[in-house]
């Protein structure tokens, strides 16, 4: 055993490259692209460090070329997610008694694995199974991975050296053990990143993790466990289930050794999680940790101070990078009467310019939605809007899956500020803008904080320094992460601590140390150096 005070080196956000035309990475990330476009792999189970086939396969399909399968993966049985569960009880002691420095190296040279050898591979698997841009992929499967992994090895050693004081003749000691059971990891298909933090961040604190990745993103969630595993992750740490989320996250969570639930996904899905262990309450061990990221119906309101052509900029990337499949897009926004044609024709302008396709084509700005039912869903909410009274299609609106689930960027202008798709999460490129009476700014804000029962994003565009404090103050509880004349996507770990309450999730900060104080059970140890010998205290004397 080596002894020391040690110190993790400090972190460092991982630069964002640019592939830009005749760059090293460009070339570099097209060849991949093209090696792994042109196999087809099959795609195991991970239990106790072992490929696990169970033969009940299903397709990994180009959501913007869906004829293409890129591989089939392996779904979980009720045997194998008795055998996961089991494999990280297993791994548990060994891995909680390893000294936290050695749990964090593993999670650093997976960091710089990712930075360097493996950075083309994760991108391409996030490119061609997600339909994200390079530009969409670098800043997720890249960077913001690499970055929760240093960053996460520097909040754990700050959080372990958070100790108590110690009176004279005492040693006050406080342990932060891991919790006393498994962690079950769901993770999303939108972002690599969530899927690679959710189990990793409490293996970090010495937790062993059951992982059940979304179907629609296990091609490049695969190439992230066998990045684990060449960092140096010990059998059974983290097991690898992908499968439907009944078959496997039932039993999960009916098991009494379960210690937490690491989520990201659908506020209806968290719900029911919550919901059925809170029915199973006694049978359990302890009371499970539940931690999730969920729903949001995120927010632009403009006051009339502000400057168009950044509203403009901030609609169109905030809402429809990445088809808007991220938790934090802009899907409702609030425009003054005064400024709407502007506006509107700035980002006619803008989306005229756009293009839709292959994200092996560079040029494109947008890729396909991630699967059949997103489509259908998308296109549904589309037609409605055609067909209401209370609202309009102004842009956009084409749809076409005949070669991939491609929704053109929309924008939907709202009569009614309480119109369906200005309350209902829909998780596409789809954008519902209300125009409101510029004298009627402060009632507008009420209608933000009202309208929906997300809280997880929102943004405020103004000039007016009084019009940007009154936002501030009255959109308190209306979102998690909120920016003042910025797009209200994009957060960096060590920089903005990801979260939101409300139907938006339990607010734990991914990308901050309170995310990882979820994850542990302290203990606090006193040790008297000199214990008494005389039971009589003074007050008894004569």
């Amino acid at each position: 055993m080596t002894h020391g005070v040690f110190h993790v080196p400090a972190p460092v956000n991982e630069p964002v490259k640019g592939y830009a035309p005749r760059s090293p990475e460009r070339a570099s990330i097209e060849k991949r692209l093209g090696a792994m476009a042109a196999e087809s792999i099959e795609i195991p189970l991970w239990i106790d460090g072992k490929a696990v086939r169970t033969g009940k396969l299903e397709n990994c399909v180009m959501p913007h070329a869906h004829a293409h399968v890129l591989g089939r993966y392996h779904q979980a049985g009720p045997a194998e997610v008795k055998a996961a569960i089991d494999a990280a009880e297993r791994a548990r002691p060994a891995w909680a008694a390893m000294p936290w420095e050695e749990r964090a190296a593993v999670f650093l040279r997976a960091g710089e694995l990712l930075a360097t050898t493996w950075r083309d591979t994760v991108n391409g698997a996030t490119m061609l199974g997600q339909s994200k841009t390079v530009h969409q992929a670098e800043i997720d499967s890249a960077c913001e991975l690499i970055d929760f992994f240093r960053f996460n090895a520097h909040f754990a050693e700050k959080l372990y050296q958070e100790q108590p004081i110690s009176a004279p003749g005492t040693w006050n000691r406080l342990e932060h053990r891991p919790l006393d059971g498994f962690v079950f990891a769901i993770t999303p298909f939108n972002f690599t990143s969530i899927a690679g933090n959710l189990p990793t961040a409490p293996a970090l604190l010495g937790n062993t993790v059951v992982w059940k990745p979304a179907s629609t993103s296990v091609f490049s969630n695969h190439y992230l466990m066998q990045l684990l595993t060449e960092a140096g992750l010990p059998p059974g740490v983290i097991n690898f289930l992908p499968g439907s989320g009944g078959t496997v996250a039932d039993p999960v969570i009916a098991d009494p050794r379960l210690g937490g639930v690491h989520f990201t996904g659908s506020t209806g899905v968290f719900n029911g999680i919550w919901s059925t262990v809170g029915k199973n309450i006694a049978s359990y061990g302890q009371y499970p940790r539940l931690v999730g990221e969920t729903g949001g119906k995120d927010f632009i309101v403009a006051h009339r101070s502000c400057d168009a052509q950044a509203l403009a900029v901030a609609l169109v990337r905030g809402a429809f990078e990445y088809q808007g499949q991220k938790c934090s897009a802009a899907s409702r926004a609030y425009v003054p009467k005064s400024m709407w044609n502007d506006v509107r024709d700035r980002m006619a302008a803008m989306l005229a310019e756009i293009r839709m396709g292959d994200v092996r084509d560079f040029k494109n700005f947008v890729g396909a939605v991630i699967d059949a039912r997103s489509y259908a869903k998308l296109k549904g909410a589309i037609d409605a809007a055609r067909a209401s009274k209370s609202a309009k299609v102004v842009l956009g609106g084409a749809c076409d899956d005949k070669l991939g689930y491609f929704v053109q960027p929309t924008v939907i202008e709202a009569i009614d500020p309480k119109y369906d798709t200005m309350c209902t999460e829909l998780f596409g490129p789809v954008l519902t803008i209300h125009v409101y009476d510029d004298a009627r700014w402060s009632e507008t804000l009420d209608l933000v904080n009202t309208t929906s029962p997300y809280a997880l994003t929102g943004a405020v565009f103004a000039n007016e320094r009084a019009a940007v404090r009154e936002a501030t103050d009255r959109l308190r509880f209306a979102a998690g992460n909120f920016y003042v004349n910025d797009k209200p996507t994009g957060a960096i770990v060590g920089q903005q601590p990801f979260g939101g309450s409300r139907a938006s999730g339990t607010n734990d900060k991914a990308g901050s140390i309170l995310n990882l104080m979820r994850w542990i059970s302290p203990r606090a140890i006193k040790e008297t150096l000199v214990p008494p010998r005389d039971w009589r205290y003074p007050f008894l004397a004569e």
